[in-house]
């Protein structure tokens, strides 16, 4: 390359891309519903981007200097790298047209599934939220530049008058995310196609210089992970390989390569001695680097991409400063892309204006990486006033009514030992078998039934004060109703009220503890168009009143079968919330299962019987570097034991655990002594049963057998066979069958025809064991 453009001194690594009310959201369900035609979904794309670049500029963004990225994706980024490059699974070849590319409809199909094809399996992207899409790739696939998106997407900028920096997911970290895919090879791994991957790599970059492009961004999270399953030494390798190649490339943009959520510790020497112009260091969850010596522009990663907490300027310039040290060429962006947060805290007039103040969403975050770029500049003194305000706003918050609160931190301080156990698994068994005469393989969901447009407009009546509290509730006693007899008609052993009072799994719980606020426009993806709002843990935590408790006796009030009560677990609202930064997470998730045992204590002396205490997210918060996992599992499974341990041998605890690997964490799972737990299975075909069977495990196991986030309904012999994977690791007296996850986001057609091939499946089972 000659006379590379100068670096940004101040940029983002991304920005939200589902639209301030959701408009892609709603557009891309239009689409799906055939309502809308892909012309139109394209122009609603186009304009949210046009939009973005508009609000970028005016938060202080450069319009020609490579600071605004081009990150927007209609579903999933990991999808849209992998279509890009070819990376399609044999199943869904069908889709690829002539010319080797796939069009809007394919791209969601191979998201969604159609048929008996299943969609792409997902999990949860590092130590976030955010589901990704994972890819297939075995010796057979053809990789090639099959998708010309992200070109057409800088080209469209570049019209407009704005010089934009493309981003894609990089190489190594793609190859990392892969599985192989069905028929490769035993040990076969896909970064084996890492020099078939890397000229396609240098197609796109020459094609994205031709259109405009001074700079690209390739994100490469996976180098700061060490839960790969690949020896670190071929990562490093692999990392040396692509990025020499890359920069070798004759005709290319400036490479930046950004590497978010967590230290690159040993890679960062690897990056620095490649020909790449520029590199993300993550200075919030990462450490300071420290022992190199480079001329790259090391861009640090200061304002908390990933959180809401309005940042500490004067850390953050200290931290740049010591940048200086390692490299003379600094500039400064967000720790990690932010689409992890909503837009803009000035769009929630029902937050207190005081809470307000100590917050930062994405607007916001821009604004600060514009301040600091400034400082970096014309120098501290042009930054006084902004930084005497944000240290203002730190001391307001550490000194405010209701951060600290003495009676919950005395009882967090009293607890012992005996508050985390129960009594023997074997005595527990026998009194719940007395209790409940459960059938062999009982059936039951996860909590959650569809949420009908009609729940949800009776639900906005009541918030905006149209109706009545008592119409309200009568509205869900009889939905409630309506659910109970559907699931009593179907066959189910253990039931569940549905949930239709629960506007989300956590904002729910927020809502009635203390310690807490909910957004009223604080959307951030979760993966595809599901779309969740965080609430905020600002203060220390209690429940002031039952919560749950007159939904679930009234529930159990309609049938003799048993009705599972159902809450959310203390690691799943922490990772589902945008959690206080101010004291250790430890201390934070016991305060949170205090809440809960008092809420379980409750529901256990009102006479039900089985209540479940859903932890999907225990995964997705174990830290990325292994040194600190003994310390996470240690305090998320003893805040999970905290919450449940205080009930009778008699009351049956269940938890449910989702979209993970649970090969990293199947001893946790052992360690929560939950007396069922139920998991994600369907989606990857029954992958958990291997680590399930060697780790020995005990208790009730549920792997799930309807894949719910997607609208196909499996057939009976669908499940069956899944039935029959179980059966074949795992003691027929320990299994349970239930979906993967709760009903909340499918129709009432598909859930029922689903349901009913599940029972059918399972009396097969049934029958052919001789029960």
């Amino acid at each position: 390359m000659t006379n590379p453009a100068a670096f940004p001194t101040g940029t983002i690594l991304g920005y939200p891309r589902i639209g301030r009310r959701r408009e892609l959201k709603k557009a891309v369900e239009s689409f799906w519903a055939g309502t809308t035609t892909a012309e139109e979904l394209e122009a609603t794309a186009a304009e949210l981007r046009r939009i973005t670049r508009e609000k970028l500029l005016s938060l202080g963004l450069g319009r020609t200097d490579s600071s605004i990225p081009e990150s927007f994706s209609f579903y999933d980024q990991v999808l849209d790298a992998a279509v890009a490059v070819g990376a399609i699974p044999t199943r869904f070849e069908r889709l690829i047209k002539s010319d080797g590319t796939i069009d809007l409809g394919g791209y969601f199909t191979i998201a969604r599934g159609e048929g008996a094809d299943t969609p792409a399996e997902m999990t949860k992207w590092f130590d976030s939220n955010y589901h990704y899409l994972v890819p297939e790739i075995g010796p057979e696939t053809k990789l090639h530049l099959a998708s010309d998106r992200l070109v057409r997407e800088v080209a469209e900028a570049t019209a407009s008058g704005f010089r934009t920096r493309p981003v894609i997911v990089g190489p190594v970290t793609l190859l990392l995310l892969s599985k192989p895919s069905a028929g490769a090879p035993e040990g076969y791994q896909p970064l084996e196609r890492l020099d078939d991957l890397l000229p396609v790599y240098a197609e796109l970059l020459a094609a994205l210089t031709a259109v405009g492009a001074e700079w690209v961004q390739l994100d490469e999270p996976a180098l700061v992970s060490e839960s790969i399953d690949v020896p670190r030494e071929a990562v490093l390798a692999a990392t040396k390989r692509a990025y020499d190649a890359l920069g070798a490339a004759a005709i290319r943009p400036s490479i930046f390569v950004a590497a978010p959520y967590g230290s690159l510790d040993d890679a960062l020497p690897v990056l620095a001695g490649t020909p790449v112009e520029a590199i993300g260091i993550d200075l919030v969850k990462g450490d300071l680097p420290s022992g190199i010596s480079t001329d790259k522009v090391l861009v640090g990663g200061v304002i908390d991409g990933h959180n809401i907490w309005r940042g500490d300027l004067e850390a953050a310039l200290a931290s740049l400063d010591s940048l200086r040290g390692l490299s003379p060429n600094v500039a400064v962006s967000t720790s990690t892309s932010l689409f992890h947060t909503p837009h803009d805290v000035n769009d929630e007039p029902l937050l207190a204006e005081q809470l307000t103040s100590w917050l930062a969403f994405a607007d916001q975050k821009v604004g600060q990486v514009a301040t600091l770029a400034k400082a970096l500049v014309e120098g501290k003194g042009a930054i006084q006033a902004e930084l005497d305000a944000a240290s203002t706003a730190l001391k307001d918050r550490h000194q405010a009514a209701g951060v600290r609160d003495g009676a919950v931190r005395t009882r967090a301080a009293g607890l012992t030992d005996a508050d985390f156990s129960r009594g023997e698994y074997a005595a527990r068994l026998a009194a719940q078998d007395a209790a409940l005469g459960l059938p062999f393989l009982p059936t039951t969901t996860i909590g959650s039934f569809p949420q009908t447009g009609d729940i949800r407009k009776r639900r906005a009546a009541f918030v905006s004060g149209a109706i009545s509290e008592e119409t309200y509730k009568q509205a869900m006693r009889d939905e409630i109703t309506r659910v109970v007899q559907l699931q009593e008609k179907i066959g189910l052993d253990v039931l569940v009220h549905g949930e239709p009072e629960r506007n989300d799994m956590v904002q729910y719980f927020a809502e009635h503890l203390d310690g807490f606020a909910v957004t009223q426009n604080g959307w951030v993806q979760s993966y595809g168009s599901r779309c969740t709002r965080p609430s905020i843990l600002w203060g220390d935590v209690s429940r002031p009143a039952p919560i749950t408790v007159e939904w679930s006796t009234f529930t159990q009030s309609l049938t003799g079968k048993p009705v599972k009560g159902m809450l959310t677990g203390p690691v799943t609202i922490l990772a589902w919330s945008f959690v206080r930064d101010d004291q250790p997470l430890r201390d934070t998730a016991n305060q949170v299962a205090l809440a809960l045992r008092d809420e379980i204590g409750d529901l256990e002396s009102a006479g039900i019987g089985i209540i479940q205490v859903d932890e999907p997210a225990l995964r997705e918060l174990l830290p990325l570097k292994k040194r600190d996992h003994d310390d996470y599992l240690d305090w998320s499974v003893g805040s999970f034991r905290l919450a449940t341990a205080g009930v009778a041998d008699r009351t049956q605890i269940h938890t449910h655990l989702c979209y993970s690997e649970f090969g990293v964490v199947i001893d946790a799972i052992n360690r929560l002594d939950a007396d069922v737990t139920s998991i994600e299975a369907a989606r990857s075909k029954m992958e958990v049963v291997p680590d399930i069977k060697s780790s020995g495990f005990g208790r009730g196991i549920g792997p799930g057998v309807y894949d719910i986030h997607s609208p196909r309904v499996p057939s009976v012999d669908e499940v069956s066979e899944l039935i029959e994977i179980a059966i074949g690791s795992i003691p027929e007296r320990q299994i349970w069958v239930n979906p993967d996850c709760g009903l909340k986001t499918r129709g009432y057609d598909e859930t029922v025809e689903s349901l009913t091939n599940i029972l059918a499946a399972t009396r097969a089972a049934r029958a052919k064991a001789g029960v």
